[in-house]
C-alpha cells in the first residue's frame, strides 16, 4: 500500500502545484520524521520559497489548502505543519495493507523485465574461506536476494582466479611436495587438505635455497605461460587444484549460505580468445605506451597517478587484463553488472571500469560495490601464512555459542511444543549463522567492523535472534489458534495506536526493498527488522490476541499477525537469514 500511497501523492502534488503555478520538477516528498502522524510528507515549499517569496510555511499551507483528497482512496488528509505538506492515511490504507500481506510473497515487487548479474565472494582458491573477507560472500548474497526480490532476473557469479601466480605457485607445489612432508590437515576437508601444500610451496619460495627457488620459478613461470598459450595439459593440471579446493570452500559458503548460479572461471577468457582481443583493441587506444618492458595504459587524463598495466613484456597478460574480457562479457550478456568487492580493490575497479570506458563500453551499467573488512578481537589473518580465522571455526562456535544459549532459555519458554535435540541444533544453527549474518549485514558496508559474541547473539537486544523470535513468536501464536486464519475479517477494528503503528510499518516493507535494491543498501532492510520488531513487541503486550475482548477483534488480530509473520520472514530472507518457527 505504501508505493500505492505514494503514487497518490505524487499525482496530489504534481495537481495542486500545477493549479497554483509552480514549478513541479522537484516534490520534495519524504518520508517524515518520528513522532510525525503522517506517512509521507512533502518539502517542496523549501525549494520554493525564494521564487515565490514568501516563508516556507504559507507554501505549504497554501499547497496543502490546493489539494481534494477526494479523489484519492489512501490519502485521508493533506495537512501543512510548518514547512512540511503532510499526508495522512485514510482507513483503506491499513485495511488493505492486512489484506494484502496475507500473501506468503509479500513485498515482492513486480518484474522489471531487467537482467543483472551479481559477482561476489571470488576469493583466491588457494584455501578454506577466512573470516576477514566475510563480508563478501554475506553482503554479496544479501545484496542478490534484494535484487530479485526486488523484481530483476539475477545471476549469481563466482569469478574463479585460476590463471594468477598463486594458482600456479599451488599447482607446481602440489606436484613437487609428498604428504609426508606436511602438517596433519584441520579438517578432514579437500581446502584443508590442499592448503597445506600451498603454504609449504611459498614457505619454500621464501626460506630455500636461491638456487632451488630458481628452479621452482621456472616451473611456476611454465605454467602461467602454458595458460597463456592455452595449452590444454596446463589446464587440467591447474585445475585439478583449483576445482579441489574450491569444492571445500563451497561447503563453507553453503552454511552461510552464499548462493551461486555460476562459476566463471578466469582461463576461460583467456581460452576463447578474449583476452587476446582486449589487449590488441588497448595497443590501438591514444592512451597505450609502452614503458618499463610492459604495455600500460596510461591514464592520467582521468585523474589517475598510477598507470594501468595490461601487457608484460614476455607476453602474459594479468589479471585486470582478463577481468576487462570477463566485463565485457558480462556487459553484453546482461542489462546490469554489479561487483561485490573489497576496499582495497578500489583503485583497481576504479581503473578497469575507465579502461572498459576507453573500450567503447557502457560504464554505466556496472556498478562497483566495496566493503571493509571483518575482524575478531584475536587479531589480523593470513591465508598464505596460515595465521587466519578460518570461517567454519567462526560458524562452529556460532552455532555452539546458540545452543547454549537456546538450552539456558528452554525454563523461560512460554509455548508447550516439546523441542527434541534436533530442534535444539536446527534452532542453534539457524540463530547462530544469523547472528553471524546479522552483525555483518546490519553494518555500514564502508566502516570496518570488530565481531562481538555478546552483541550477536543478545537475545534481548537489536540482533538477529531478537528479530528471529519476532517470527518464532508470530508462528506460537498462529499454531495455538489452530494454525488457520480466518477468511473473513473486519480490518477496520484494527484502530488502537499501536495496531496502526504495525500496519504502518508492514506497508511501509515493499518500499524497503525498492530503495535497498536501488542503492545496494542492505544494511537498510536490516534496519528495518530491526524497527519492525520493536513494533511488533509493543502490538503484543498490549493487544492481547488469543485472549482478545470477542472473536471479531481475535480474527483480526489473528490476520494482523499473519501478516507480520509474511513480512518478517520475508524480510530475513532477503537478507539470508532463516526464520525459525520455534526458540
Amino acid at each position: 500500500m505504501f508505493l500505492t500511497f505514494r503514487e497518490e501523492v505524487e499525482d496530489a502534488l504534481l495537481a495542486a502545484l500545477s493549479s497554483l503555478d509552480l514549478p513541479t520538477d522537484d516534490l520534495g516528498i519524504e518520508t517524515p520524521p518520528e513522532g510525525v502522524d503522517a506517512v509521507l510528507a512533502s518539502s517542496a515549499a523549501f525549494r520554493l520559497a525564494g521564487e515565490v517569496g514568501a516563508p516556507p510555511p504559507k507554501i505549504a499551507a497554501d499547497i496543502a489548502d490546493e489539494i481534494d483528497v477526494d479523489g484519492y482512496d489512501h490519502i485521508a488528509a493533506a495537512v501543512g505543519q510548518g514547512p512540511y505538506v503532510n499526508f495522512l492515511p485514510s482507513r483503506a490504507y491499513y485495511d488493505e495493507t492486512v489484506e494484502t500481506a496475507q500473501d506468503d510473497e509479500y513485498g515482492r515487487l513486480e518484474p522489471t523485465g531487467e537482467s543483472v548479474v551479481v559477482e561476489h565472494t571470488s576469493a583466491n582458491p588457494t584455501g578454506p574461506v577466512h573470516v576477514g573477507r566475510a563480508r563478501n560472500p554475506i553482503t554479496g548474497d544479501a545484496i542478490a536476494r534484494i535484487l530479485d526480490f526486488a523484481g530483476n532476473d539475477v545471476d549469481r557469479h563466482y569469478y574463479v582466479n585460476d590463471a594468477g601466480r598463486q594458482i600456479a605457485v599451488f599447482t607446481w607445489a602440489y606436484e613437487t611436495f609428498d604428504e609426508e612432508d606436511l602438517p596433519s590437515p584441520e579438517r578432514e576437508r579437500a581446502d584443508y587438505d590442499l592448503v597445506r601444500y600451498y603454504r609449504k610451496g611459498n614457505a619454500y619460495l621464501e626460506e630455500a635455497d636461491p638456487g632451488d627457488v630458481d628452479e621452482a620459478e621456472t616451473e611456476i613461470a611454465s605454467i602461467l605461460q602454458g595458460l597463456e598459450e592455452h595449452d590444454e595439459a596446463t589446464y587440467e593440471r591447474i585445475s585439478e587444484v583449483v576445482d579441489t579446493v574450491l569444492s571445500g570452500m563451497c561447503v563453507t559458503l553453503d552454511r552461510l549460505p552464499a548462493e551461486f548460479d555460476e562459476f566463471v572461471k578466469e582461463t576461460r577468457f583467456m581460452f576463447d580468445g578474449s583476452t587476446d582481443d582486449v589487449v590488441s583493441r588497448l595497443k590501438e587506444t591514444e592512451h597505450a605506451v609502452y614503458e618499463n618492458e610492459a604495455w600500460q595504459l596510461d591514464l592520467s587524463e582521468f585523474g589517475f597517478e598510477k598507470n594501468l598495466v595490461f601487457l608484460r613484456s614476455d607476453g602474459t597478460s594479468l589479471y585486470t587484463t582478463r577481468d576487462l574480457a570477463h566485463h565485457e562479457w558480462k556487459l553484453d550478456n546482461y542489462d546490469r553488472a554489479v561487483t561485490v568487492v573489497g576496499e582495497d580493490h578500489k583503485l583497481q575497479a576504479d581503473q578497469l571500469a575507465q579502461a572498459l570506458e576507453i573500450l567503447g563500453n557502457d560504464t554505466d551499467k556496472l556498478t562497483t560495490f566495496h566493503f571493509s573488512w571483518v575482524n575478531l578481537p584475536e587479531g589480523g589473518m593470513s591465508t598464505r601464512k596460515g595465521t587466519g580465522v578460518d570461517m567454519d571455526d567462526l560458524l562452529d562456535e556460532a552455532e555452539k555459542r546458540a545452543r547454549e544459549e537456546v538450552e539456558n532459555r528452554m525454563d523461560d519458554r512460554i509455548r508447550d511444543d516439546d523441542l527434541t535435540q534436533a530442534d535444539i541444533d536446527r534452532i542453534a544453527r539457524q540463530v547462530g549463522i544469523g547472528a553471524v549474518r546479522y552483525d555483518i549485514i546490519s553494518k555500514q558496508p564502508t566502516k570496518t567492523i570488530t565481531f562481538e559474541w555478546e552483541r550477536a547473539l543478545d537475545f534481548e537486544a537489536q540482533s538477529a535472534p531478537y528479530v528471529q523470535y519476532v517470527h518464532a513468536r508470530c508462528c506460537g501464536i498462529i499454531d495455538e489458534a489452530g494454525g488457520e486464519i480466518p477468511a473473513e475479517i473486519d480490518p477496520s477494528i484494527l484502530d488502537s495506536e499501536s495496531e496502526e503503528e504495525l500496519i504502518e510499518v508492514i506497508a511501509r516493507f515493499p518500499h524497503v526493498i525498492e530503495e535497498a535494491a536501488e542503492d545496494l543498501e542492505p544494511h537498510a532492510v536490516a534496519t528495518y527488522t530491526r524497527e519492525f520488531a520493536e513494533t511488533f513487541n509493543t502490538f503484543y503486550r498490549e493487544c492481547p490476541v488469543l485472549t482478545a475482548e470477542d472473536e471479531n477483534v481475535r480474527d483480526a488480530r489473528l490476520a494482523l499477525v499473519a501478516a507480520a509473520r509474511h513480512t518478517i520472514a520475508n524480510a530475513l530472507g532477503v537478507i539470508g537469514i532463516e526464520a525459525p518457527e520455534s526458540m
